[in-house]
């Protein structure tokens, strides 16, 4: 039976579970990331990620971010725009213009096959860290100065802390008594790439509608033509409609969506869809155990942040975890921890409250309700100090 030794485990190897491996190991500790799935493995992902600046600098201090800015695309505005409920018409179109705050963007959009790409190769290339492929953590005993995962072809990991990031459904979060509060809201995510005939211009718009906001990202050129990425929440019976479509059909349905205000749309991609939850964990903590991203939290697609906030989760980890290592102290020790939940649920809960209520206003039919969401969004937009403190929110700074 083979006993591996490394400071840090971390289990998931999604996007969020192979960034912290880097970061961790960035700078100077062991750390081993276990995933179910095999290493080369891209799968039928569809979706993009828009990293806002925070998390490009994590992933610049993980060394992982080189590789994945050939295939970004800079973010330079955020369009909100309000289109009232029935009908098609722009009642309020407010766009945020990340050069009001400095000579760099909002952040920048990555597909995720890419961004996996990279982290798996940074992770590769990193001297301290690992990556077990086609293995899961079938239990973990946590003690008082390790804690030992027992994988399920026998094999056993030894680490100071086990970082979960196992997903939504977090067996460690589980095991660990951690309890997650859930709700639903009657949505489905389609996702899928178009084509315009009009240049984006680093544009991310963001429409919201009864139902649920529809989002076009921009991205690379696609066979010479511009190139945006779709993330429409809708009721779950009409995304599964959507989704059944044809593409020249899901082209029309689009374009009058968008009320035309990026020219005829062709669809260019294999469509997905994905329901949307809201999750939050009671704690981040347990003995020997952090939770960071799905595991701690799920949101709604909206205003970029759920990638975002998780690498949050991660930067604030590594902090605290390199602090005690250089000073020789416990990596895994509970005051630590404890100061990492403390550090991050306030925020993290404030997030996902907000989150929820932009989601639960873009679904209002009322129109009291619509009326409110409009003057909201105009009066946001047209003070500049407010109007510069929701970019500075938005994307995780002060």
């Amino acid at each position: 039976m083979e006993i591996i030794e490394t400071d840090i485990l971390v289990a998931g190897g999604g996007l969020a579970g192979l960034a912290a491996t880097a970061r961790f190991a960035a700078d100077g500790l062991g750390a081993v990331c276990v995933d179910p799935l095999p290493a080369d493995a891209e799968g039928p992902d569809l979706r993009t990620t828009a990293f806002l600046m925070p998390a490009v600098e994590t992933l610049e201090r993980a060394g992982a971010w080189q590789a994945m800015a050939a295939d970004a695309t800079p973010l330079w505005t955020m369009r909100l725009v309000d289109a009232g409920g029935e009908g098609r018409h722009v009642r309020e179109d407010c766009p945020f213009e990340a050069r009001e705050m400095g000579d760099w963007p909002f952040g920048y959009n990555v597909t995720n096959r890419a961004a996996r790409r990279a982290l798996a190769e940074r992770v590769a290339a990193l001297p301290g860290a690992r990556l077990i492929d086609r293995a899961t953590v079938a239990r973990v005993v946590r003690r008082s100065t390790e804690a030992v995962a027992v994988l399920a072809d026998g094999r056993q990991v030894r680490a100071r802390l086990v970082v979960a990031a196992d997903g939504r459904d977090s067996a460690l979060r589980e095991a660990a008594g951690i309890a997650a509060r859930r709700w639903h809201y009657g949505q489905k995510t389609l996702v899928f790439c178009v084509t315009h005939p009009a240049p984006h211009e680093g544009v991310s718009s963001e429409i919201h509608r009864t139902g649920g906001p529809l989002t076009l990202v921009p991205m690379p050129d696609l066979d010479g033509r511009p190139c945006s990425s779709v993330v429409w929440m809708v009721p779950g019976p009409r995304a599964d409609e959507l989704a059944a479509m044809d593409d020249a059909r899901l082209g029309v349905e689009i374009t009058a969506e968008t009320m035309g205000l990026f020219g005829p749309l062709t669809v260019a991609s294999p469509r997905a869809v994905w329901p949307i939850i809201g999750q939050i964990a009671a704690r981040l903590d347990a003995e020997r155990l952090a939770l960071i991203a799905e595991a701690a939290h799920v949101i709604p697609p909206i205003g970029a942040q759920g990638l975002n906030m998780s690498l949050a989760d991660i930067e604030t980890l590594a902090g605290l975890v390199a602090e005690a290592h250089r000073a020789g102290r416990d990596i895994g020790a509970a005051d630590l921890l404890s100061r990492y939940h403390r550090a991050r649920w306030l925020e993290m809960a404030a997030r996902v409250a907000g989150v929820d209520l932009l989601n639960r206003f873009a679904q209002a039919e009322a129109q009291p309700l619509r009326d409110l969401r409009r003057l909201g969004l105009r009066a946001i937009h047209g003070i500049a100090p407010v109007r510069h403190l929701a970019m500075r929110l938005g994307m995780g700074t002060r």
